[in-house]
């Protein structure tokens, strides 16, 4: 019995990792894509300063979001220890689905949510192993909540910090060389915003982890081991080194033409709302927020500036996300209750 265990234990900690690693690459566009594009850091040294932030981020800003998904989406204390590896079961098959729905988004360049991903990819299979009872809806409607809320807010921001930039430097009659300004303003900023990202999306597979420790009963309470927060942010960190290319040409280039004043105004403005997100539990996505914040600046200059086309297939992204990542984990789920009842 201890191993099987420890065999499932391994198991998830391996998987979760893997789902961490896939949301670093993935989501390494939302830290460097502007910098890059704008041309003030050459493509290495922007994704080498971001997986550093990366894995600084979670030391330095507690495990709120970790315990929000950890504590608060599932009933993790009614599991039945008979039912163990069916709970284990569950857990796996909705890191599958938020892997596999973020290797088919990079594949095809679309910015879409990790976050969302996982959320969906725990509720497809929950729903099917234990019905709606397992899930703890109120935990799920203040995710939904924050997942909504945060490219809105991102969106608003990235609009007022062009305005306020644009109007503060009309009144100090800035010459073109402000540009240097920017410039130097984006390392700032980019930094602020991978730690930022490390601190959000690293602490979502250390959530499930703990939660799936506590199952197993290795674990006697909810609690986030260091272990668990040094392997997350390595694992996030080495995926924002390896650089999601196809999404990082999307959010650089595709959304609108950025200058080094919207990049500025974009990533501060997302790093804001995601570490005020983060302080409070709120496991935003990082990429909703990020997309959102250059359309806000690009509409700052004008509402021409954003390429809507482009934004509306993000945007359809993100609706997609949590039905097609819970459609995935529930077929993966499917497939281990197949191959375990046959042994």
């Amino acid at each position: 019995m201890e191993h099987q265990i420890l065999v499932m234990a391994v198991l998830v900690v391996a998987l979760a990792l893997i789902f961490d690693f896939s949301n670093g690459f993935h989501d390494a566009a939302n830290v460097v894509a502007t910098i890059i594009v704008t041309g003030v850091l050459s493509p290495v040294k922007a994704l080498t300063i971001a997986a550093i932030c990366e894995f600084i981020g979670p030391f330095l800003f507690g495990t709120a979001v970790a315990k929000t998904i950890g504590k608060n989406i599932i009933h993790t204390s009614t599991f039945d220890p008979n039912t163990m590896a069916l709970s284990t079961g569950v857990i796996l098959a909705a890191l599958i689905g938020a892997i596999a729905w973020n290797l088919l988004t990079w594949w095809f360049g679309l910015p879409s949510s990790s976050s969302h991903a996982l959320i969906g990819g725990l509720i497809g299979p929950v729903l099917i192993a234990y019905g709606p009872d397992k899930i703890m809806w109120k935990g799920v409607i203040f995710v939904f909540a924050s997942l909504i809320l945060a490219p809105v807010i991102g969106m608003f921001f990235g609009w007022l910090f062009f305005k306020i930039t644009r109007f503060t430097a009309e009144k100090i009659h800035a010459t073109p060389s402000a540009n240097n300004f920017f410039n130097k303003m984006q390392v700032v900023s980019s930094v602020c915003l991978a730690l930022s990202h490390g601190a959000n999306d690293a602490q979502k597979s250390m959530g499930v982890i703990a939660m799936s420790l506590v199952i197993l009963g290795i674990l006697p309470s909810f609690e986030i081991p260091v272990w668990v927060v040094a392997s997350c942010a390595g694992a996030i960190a080495a995926g924002c080194a390896t650089g999601g290319w196809r999404i990082i040409k999307t959010m650089g280039a595709k959304i609108c033409r950025l200058r080094s004043v919207h990049a500025f105004c974009s990533q501060t403005a997302s790093a804001s709302v995601i570490l005020t997100a983060a302080l409070i539990g709120g496991p935003v996505s990082t990429t909703h927020v990020v997309s959102s914040s250059i359309i806000g600046a690009g509409a700052g200059q004008r509402i021409s500036a954003v390429r809507w086309g482009v934004a509306k297939d993000i945007v359809a992204a993100w609706f997609i996300t949590i039905p097609a990542a819970g459609l995935m984990a529930s077929l993966a789920f499917i497939v281990i209750r197949t191959i375990a009842s046959s042994y």
